[in-house]
C-alpha cells in the first residue's frame, strides 16, 4: 500500500503501525514491513507468557518498563534528539532509541501484542501512552523509561512544555491514528526545514496534505517550497488553492502578490 492509498482510508481503517512504517519507507525504500512486524512480535513474545492482560494497569506498566527499557535497553535519545532516524520505527528498533512519539508507537505495538489495552496520547509537547484496565487508566512516559505519571506529574509536564493549557483529563484521551501519523510527519517537517533539506521536506509536506486534505497551512508552505525549488506552475497552483480555501485570511494579499510574480516568471524567461 502506498501512502496516498493509506491516507485515503477512513479514520477507523487506519492502522498505526502501517502509517509509521510508510513514513519509514520514504527514508528506506524497499523496507520490509513484515520483517519489522516480526521484530515487534519477537519483542512481545516473552511478555505473552506472563498473562499481562489479567494484571492491573500499574503492574502491566512495571512489567513493560522492565522488559523494554531495562532488559532490552530502549531509551530516549537526549543526545541527538533531532536526528531524523529517531522518527523511523525500523531505526528505533535497531538502535534502541527514539523520541517520545516513536517510542510511544513502539510501546503501544508491543503492549497490544502482549494483551495490554494501550493507546497513544498526543499530550501537548510530549507524546505519552495510556494503559486502561477495567477499573483504572494509567499514563506512562516511554521516553523516560516507561514511568507512570499521576495528575501532578502530568500538570508539571504540561507546564514545562510551555503550554498555557490547564491540565484536564481530556488531554490524556487516546489520539486518533491519523493525528499520530500527522504528528510524526510534523516532527520530520521541522527537522528537514531546519536543515534546508528541501527535497525531503517537500515529500513530508506531500504526505501531510494527503493525510489532512483540509489542511491549508501545508498548501501555502508547499507552494512557497515549489517556488524555491524552481517550479512556478506547481507553486502557483498550490497558492491559488490556498486563497480559494481561505479567501479572507490576513495573508491573502501577500500570497496574491507572490502568485503574480510566479505567473510573470514564464513570460520573463521567454523574453530572455
Amino acid at each position: 500500500m502506498d501512502f496516498g492509498t493509506y491516507a485515503a482510508q477512513s479514520d477507523d481503517e487506519l492502522d498505526l503501525l502501517e502509517g509509521a512504517l510508510l513514513i519509514a519507507s520514504d527514508a528506506h525504500p524497499g523496507l520490509d514491513h513484515r520483517a519489522v512486524e516480526g521484530e515487534l512480535d519477537a519483542l512481545a513474545e516473552p511478555l505473552k507468557r506472563r498473562g499481562l492482560g489479567a494484571m492491573p494497569a500499574p503492574a502491566q506498566a512495571r512489567v513493560l518498563a522492565d522488559h523494554l527499557f531495562v532488559g532490552i535497553g530502549f531509551h530516549g535519545n537526549d543526545a541527538d534528539y533531532y536526528d531524523p532516524r529517531n522518527s523511523f520505527l525500523d531505526e528505533v528498533i535497531a538502535r534502541r532509541t527514539g523520541i517520545p512519539i516513536s517510542l510511544s508507537v513502539l510501546y503501544v505495538e508491543v503492549a497490544r501484542r502482549a494483551g495490554v489495552a494501550a493507546s497513544p496520547v498526543g499530550f501537548p509537547g510530549h507524546f505519552l501512552v495510556r494503559i486502561d484496565d477495567p477499573e483504572r487508566r494509567l499514563v506512562v512516559d516511554p521516553f523516560h523509561g516507561g514511568g507512570a505519571l499521576d495528575e501532578v506529574g502530568l500538570a508539571e509536564l504540561l507546564r514545562r512544555s510551555g503550554s498555557r493549557l490547564r491540565y484536564s483529563s481530556e488531554l490524556i484521551a487516546p489520539t486518533p491514528v491519523r493525528q499520530v501519523v500527522a504528528r510524526m510527519l510534523m516532527n520530520l517537517r521541522g527537522i528537514y526545514a531546519s536543515r534546508g533539506d528541501y527535497s525531503r521536506l517537500l515529500l513530508v509536506i506531500d504526505r501531510m496534505i494527503d493525510l489532512l486534505p483540509t489542511a491549508t497551512d501545508e498548501l501555502r508552505e508547499r507552494g512557497l517550497l515549489f517556488a524555491r525549488l524552481g517550479a512556478p506552475g506547481a507553486a502557483h497552483a498550490d497558492l491559488a488553492r490556498y486563497v480559494e480555501s481561505l479567501p479572507h485570511a490576513d495573508d491573502v494579499p501577500e500570497v496574491k502578490r507572490w502568485m503574480e510574480r510566479l505567473a510573470a516568471e514564464p513570460a520573463m524567461r521567454a523574453q530572455n
